[in-house]
């Protein structure tokens, strides 16, 4: 959608570079990712660093050199810390900005430190593995998910990772809280595509779209008529331009499921009333398609 709107070419436009930023954007997800994971080993890093200091102190309290190792010893950051996989992707993808920028881990330990729920955690000094991980699990949820300098550090650093912060928040929760004493290979390193057909779906709306937006355009002007062009706002004729691509040229997906699709991307990105205003439109199509015979769907339950 964003690379759609953005788009100010025709379709006899050389595209490539746009579907470039396309899948560079899809791919960059997997960056966030490895961003958002790492940092709970850093937050562990600065925890036994802590501890180390505290111990060296010259006038060291009796908590200060037998001090509770709860936190550091933490079962599932220690299966985080030994992941040779996750450490080869590390890595790989060059993630280094927690060097580069440790002030952000300053900002998370100590929020973590300071929480009633590292308190209440930190009363015993030993725990099962159920505990560990309902901690960690708790951790990313209530304080580093929603920490406000850290959004707004992530927003600085790349212009698409804000809309996928909630993908890969929910993604890094579900792993986190699936995760066992013994994991399979690839348990903290997941593929960004379930299937190879993700990715060139993707391609294919994209080009799709692109290269039948003059008849798609003829579609919604002649739902259209009694709107003023400069009242429809950009991000819903995109919409509209995708969703009817979705449903001419995609028989294996259900009518309902691209409507709603779009409905719902339309409430997070467009106008209060933008969701109604599609949802007209686009019924109004698919009908005059049905009627037509040019809406063709393979398998039950796609209409």
């Amino acid at each position: 959608m964003q690379t759609l709107y953005a788009f100010r070419g025709n379709e006899s436009d050389d595209f490539s570079k746009d579907q470039k930023f396309l899948l560079f954007s899809i791919d960059n997800m997997y960056n966030l990712y490895l961003l958002l994971i790492s940092l709970l080993l850093e937050v562990r890093k600065r925890a036994v660093t802590d501890l180390q200091k505290k111990q060296q102190k010259l006038l060291a309290t009796k908590e200060d050199k037998n001090p509770n190792r709860k936190f550091i010893n933490n079962q599932l950051l220690e299966l985080l810390s030994n992941d040779l996989e996750l450490k080869s992707q590390l890595e790989a993808y060059k993630i280094n900005n927690w060097q580069l920028d440790n002030e952000y881990i300053e900002v998370i330990f100590k929020a973590i430190t300071s929480s009633e729920l590292y308190q209440e955690y930190m009363q015993t000094r030993v725990s099962d593995f159920k505990e560990d991980k309902a901690f960690v699990v708790d951790v990313f949820k209530d304080i580093i998910a929603p920490n406000e300098k850290l959004y707004d550090y992530i927003e600085d650093k790349n212009l698409t990772w804000l809309d996928d912060l909630p993908t890969v928040n929910t993604t890094i929760l579900k792993l986190l809280r699936k995760t066992k004493l013994t994991n399979t290979k690839h348990h903290f390193t997941p593929k960004l595509y379930k299937e190879e057909e993700d990715q060139q779906f993707a391609v294919n709306l994209f080009k799709k779209t692109l290269l039948n937006r003059s008849l798609i355009n003829k579609d919604i002007e002649q739902k259209t008529k009694n709107w003023d062009a400069d009242r429809i706002a950009d991000i819903d004729y995109t919409l509209m331009q995708m969703a009817i691509c979705e449903l001419k040229d995609f028989p294996s997906i259900p009518v309902k499921v691209t409507i709603n699709e779009y409905l719902e991307i339309a409430k997070e990105y467009s106008t209060p009333k933008s969701s109604i205003f599609i949802n007209g439109i686009l019924d109004k199509l698919v009908k005059e398609y049905q009627q037509a015979g040019s809406l063709k769907k393979m398998g039950r339950g796609l209409l």
